[in-house]
């Protein structure tokens, strides 16, 4: 198998093309900062994995803008922390703030000579346009969990992604889903019977960051620790 069998490259975004991650320690330190003993910043991301997967389970029509303030408000009881509801609302609103990896746009702008580029995201339509914005490259097709209604890795959301692809023309052996997460996309790539590619961010971390734990390990076809890796491997293709 090799990266230039494919016809499309299907995207997570946060955590992968964004820097979720840190936005999110950034955008939580106005809680942090009031609990009374020392988090570090995996103990921060793990809770926010957990409260975040739960929400999504109960409320999947709920929009990632108007979950994340709910999260906030589990986080600020967990750690025994009181704050206003303005509070919470001003982090929900935080992610069109949050970074892109700096390996991102390059990449993409690369990528996008040679792929048709899809996002599969768990975000709402307002919120992830700011991070377009950041990302310097026009997707050919945008799947958002408002959209669909649901949350990765819920499986409805991978067969309205490949339901959409297919009405563009391009079909699933011709896909290779590109995602940090194991939790939310490798796993459900592997049910669909979907190509996969690592982008192994936490590659020098331990643990799964912002992410539930997958149990037992997914399958996948390429591993990279960044875009940049990615971009080369397939320059390294075409000269091969």
């Amino acid at each position: 198998m090799k990266l230039t069998d494919f016809k499309a490259l299907t995207f997570d975004c946060y955590g992968t093309l964004i820097d979720w991650e840190t936005g999110m320690v950034e955008a939580l330190k106005p809680l942090t900062s009031k609990v009374e003993r020392k988090l570090s910043r995996d103990e921060i991301l793990a809770a926010h994995a957990r409260h975040e997967s739960s929400q999504q389970v109960q409320t999947p029509a709920k929009l990632y803008r108007d979950l994340l303030p709910v999260v906030y408000r589990r986080l600020a009881e967990e750690w025994d922390v009181t704050v206003g509801w303005d509070e919470c609302v001003a982090y929900g609103r935080s992610v069109k703030d949050w970074p892109p990896f700096s390996d991102s746009a390059s990449a993409l702008q690369y990528l996008k000579r040679y792929y048709k580029l899809v996002i599969l995201s768990n975000v709402d339509n307002e919120t992830f346009a700011a991070s377009n914005e950041k990302l310097e490259v026009n997707f050919d097709a945008i799947y958002t969990a408002e959209d669909i209604g649901s949350y990765k890795p819920s499986g409805r959301n991978f067969d309205y992604m490949l339901a959409k692809l297919e009405s563009l023309g391009i079909q699933k052996h011709e896909i290779l889903h590109t995602a940090e997460s194991m939790f939310h996309d490798h796993g459900p790539a592997n049910k669909h019977g979907l190509a996969s590619c690592w982008i192994y961010r936490r590659y020098d971390q331990e643990g799964f960051g912002a992410t539930i734990e997958p149990g037992r390990m997914p399958k996948y076809d390429f591993r990279f620790n960044n875009m940049a890796d990615l971009a080369n491997a397939h320059r390294k293709e075409l000269k091969d």
